[in-house]
């Protein structure tokens, strides 16, 4: 068979190695060995298949790499109870491809792992993003990002296999990295779609479906979210022509499969909430009566108070600012954000100086330089009202 370009080569690289990891650890490999052998057998890829490609690209990673993890043993006797091993089992193959990755991913948000951790891990071994890519990403040194992969191998390594983490652990990690969005020169946020379209074509659980449509649907705003300069638009201010609506069709249908399962969960609410956003030509006819009602089943599900934030906003769009401002006094002082909605909720109810005091407070609490510059925006705004 012939060779291939290395741009292909590279695509091919980075979609196979979370397979082939899998399917060692699958065979009992430990995480950090299996990763080892995993990067040896990719050494040899690059180099012999821009002249020769094999049959079975798979396959032919899993036998390099299991051989060179024989390879690895320190000991005789490790070695030849894992070449008897490798001889008493039939020709590796790309076999359970989906069920390996699925495997690595459960593994990788294993319950002895916090988020943190095993976001990192996650794009490494799943999402097959270099230690300098995730770095990037998260803004931090490259030796920094690459001890804390470690430490969360050798965590994995020291729990053992075992049960790998459930499929809310799961998830939850999937939409850590889709909040990261954009940073550095990776696009976590299209990284976490495709590792959540992964999940969902292998499973039938409606979470796993209301999660993929969520960020179907907050991705199609993505190009309106932000001005050329870089400052953060609000939701009623974006140009609706902007958002996509190949993904708004794409998210509703995923979303209305879930529902029909009728085992409502948190991702398929926030997608219901979502969905009616992008489904209103403009903020003023959004639905919010319905809006609210969708919250109301959020904050049962969760009872977050970020939720509960976000509901007094709405709760102020249905019955007015001052119904607005008395929902929000339920909402715990140190949740982030609850100064800007207050500031919000203050001027919509005709008390310019006091939102104007409020938007600057926010300002100084902001958690990043772009909501901080947009509240400062909106206190000069008001500055000198009466």
């Amino acid at each position: 068979m012939g060779g291939v370009a290395d741009d292909r080569l590279e695509e091919l690289v980075r979609d196979l190695t979370p397979r082939v990891l899998g399917a060692l650890v699958r065979r009992g490999a430990d995480f950090a060995s299996a990763e080892d052998a995993v990067q040896e057998a990719l050494v040899e890829a690059v180099r012999r298949w821009p002249d020769a490609m094999p049959e079975d690209p798979a396959g032919w990673l899993v036998t390099v790499a299991w051989r060179k993890l024989v390879d690895a043993g320190r000991s005789e006797t490790a070695r030849r109870a894992r070449e008897e091993r490798v001889a008493d089992e039939p020709a590796p193959g790309p076999a359970e491809e989906g069920d390996d990755t699925l495997l690595l991913l459960f593994l990788c948000c294993h319950p002895a792992l916090t988020p943190a951790s095993a976001v990192p891990l996650t794009l490494r071994a799943v999402g097959g993003l270099t230690t300098r890519q995730i770095a990037g990403a998260f803004l931090v040194p490259e030796p920094t990002m690459a001890q804390r992969i470690s430490r969360a191998k050798r965590t994995v390594a020291d729990a053992g296999v075992g049960p790998p983490g459930d499929l809310r652990a799961v998830l939850q990690v999937l939409y850590l990295v889709f909040n990261e969005g954009y940073t550095g020169d990776v696009d976590l946020a299209a990284e976490a779609i495709r590792l959540t379209r992964m999940l969902a074509a292998a499973s039938d659980e409606p979470e796993v479906g209301g999660l993929l449509a969520l960020m179907l649907l907050h991705h199609a705003r993505r190009a309106a979210r932000w001005t050329d300069e870089g400052a953060l638009v609000p939701l009623e201010e974006q140009d609706r022509s902007r958002w996509d609506t190949r993904l708004v069709a794409e998210g509703v249908d995923v979303l209305q499969t879930a529902l029909a399962q009728d085992r409502l969960g948190e991702y398929q609410a926030q997608a219901a909430i979502a969905a009616l956003h992008c489904d209103a030509p403009s903020a003023a006819e959004t639905d919010w009566p319905q809006v609210l009602e969708w919250y109301d089943e959020l904050l049962a599900l969760t009872g977050s108070p970020v939720v509960a934030l976000n509901r007094a906003v709405v709760v102020g769009e249905v019955d007015g600012p001052l119904a607005g401002l008395a929902a929000l006094r339920a909402v715990p002082p140190d949740v982030p954000r609850r100064t800007a909605v207050q500031a919000w909720l203050t001027e919509r109810a005709g008390d310019r100086p006091a939102a104007h005091a409020l938007y600057a407070a926010a300002a100084s609490q902001a958690g990043n330089l772009a909501e901080r510059d947009h509240l400062v925006r909106q206190a000069a705004r008001l500055h000198g009202s009466g």
